[in-house]
C-alpha cells in the first residue's frame, strides 16, 4: 500500500475505534433509537450532493436494515444496558466470523480448515465474555449487543450481491433508512415529548459526539474503507480492522476507566486471535 493509504487505513481505525467512547457520551442523554436517527440523518447530508447509486429500493432498505439500523440500535442498546465500550468494540468486530458463517449457508461459500478454526477460537472467546455477565452487565445486554455483528454480517453478505457500486453514494443513500425507524421507537418507547425534551436537552459534548458519529465515523469512514477496499485486495486492507477493538478498549480505558479482568481480558484476547488468523492471507500454493 501507498504510505497515504497506509495512513488513511490507520485514521479510520482510530475514528471508529473513538467512535466506541463517544457513544457512550451521546447515549447520556439521547435514547439508543434517538441516537441512531440523529446518526444517519447527519450521515445523509450528501444524498443532496450525490446521485442515489443504481440498485433498486427494496435493495437499499434491506441493506440499511442490516448494516445500519440492526447493527447500531443493537449496538446502542447494548452500551445503554451496560457493555462497556472497549469490550463492545470487541464484540462488534466479531461480525467476520458471523458473515463466514453466513456466507457458508446462504451463498454456499463452504468455510476452509483455517477458518473454521479461526470460529472456533474467536467463539471460545465469546463464551469467555459471556462468563463475565454479571459483574457490570447482564445477560440480555450481551444477547442485545450480539445481534449487532450478525446484523452485521448479514448486511456484509447482501453487499457481497450488489457489484461494483460507488461506496460514498451507497453509504450516504443508506443512511435515509435508519431516521424513520430511530424516530419512531423513539416516540413509541419515551413518548414524542420524551424525545423533544432529550433534544433540548443533550449538552455540547452530545452533539459534538452525534456529529462525530454521523460525519467522521459514517461518512467519512466508510468512503475511505471502501476506496480501499476498491484499491487493494480484502486481505490486505481488511486486517487494519483488528486494530478497532483496540483503539476502542484504550480509549474507554483513559476517558471511563474501563478495566478488563483476567477471563474478559482472556475472552478478548481469544475473539482478535480467531480474527487474526480469519483475515490472515492464504499460503500461495507452490506452482505444480
Amino acid at each position: 500500500m501507498k504510505p497515504l493509504d497506509v495512513a488513511l487505513a490507520l485514521l479510520v481505525t482510530l475514528v471508529w475505534g473513538f467512535a466506541f467512547v463517544l457513544t457512550k457520551v451521546a447515549l447520556e442523554t439521547l435514547s439508543p433509537p434517538l441516537l441512531m436517527a440523529v446518526r444517519f440523518l447527519i450521515a445523509a447530508l450528501p444524498v443532496l450532493v450525490v446521485a442515489r447509486p443504481g440498485l433498486p429500493w427494496p435493495w437499499l432498505v434491506g441493506l440499511g436494515l442490516t448494516l445500519f439500523v440492526g447493527q447500531f440500535l443493537f449496538q446502542f442498546i447494548g452500551i445503554a444496558q451496560g457493555v462497556p465500550p472497549g469490550l463492545a468494540s470487541v464484540i462488534v468486530q466479531s461480525q467476520a466470523l458471523f458473515t463466514v458463517a453466513f456466507a457458508a449457508a446462504l451463498l454456499g461459500q463452504h468455510p476452509t480448515r483455517r477458518q473454521i478454526a479461526a470460529l472456533a477460537i474467536a467463539s471460545s472467546g465469546l463464551v469467555c465474555i459471556a462468563g463475565t455477565v454479571g459483574q457490570d452487565f447482564d445477560a440480555r445486554a450481551l444477547l442485545l449487543i450480539l445481534v449487532s455483528p450478525v446484523s452485521f454480517a448479514l448486511g456484509n453478505v447482501l453487499l457481497k450481491r450488489v457489484g461494483d457500486i460507488d461506496m460514498f453514494s451507497l453509504m450516504a443513500w443508506l443512511s435515509l433508512v435508519p431516521p424513520l425507524p430511530g424516530l419512531a421507537l423513539a416516540a413509541a418507547i419515551d413518548g414524542p415529548a420524551s424525545v423533544w425534551r432529550a433534544v433540548l436537552e443533550t449538552s455540547l459534548p452530545g452533539w459534538l459526539s452525534a456529529i462525530y458519529l454521523g460525519l467522521a465515523a459514517t461518512t467519512f469512514g466508510y468512503a475511505v474503507w471502501g476506496r480501499l477496499i476498491r484499491r487493494y485486495s480484502t486481505a490486505t486492507v481488511a486486517p487494519f480492522a483488528l486494530l478497532v477493538p483496540f483503539v476502542g478498549a484504550a480509549a474507554s480505558s483513559l476517558v471511563f476507566g474501563e478495566t478488563f479482568g483476567p477471563l474478559r481480558l482472556t475472552g478478548m484476547a481469544l475473539v482478535l486471535a480467531g480474527l487474526a488468523i480469519l483475515l490472515k492471507p492464504a499460503a500461495a500454493r507452490p506452482a505444480a
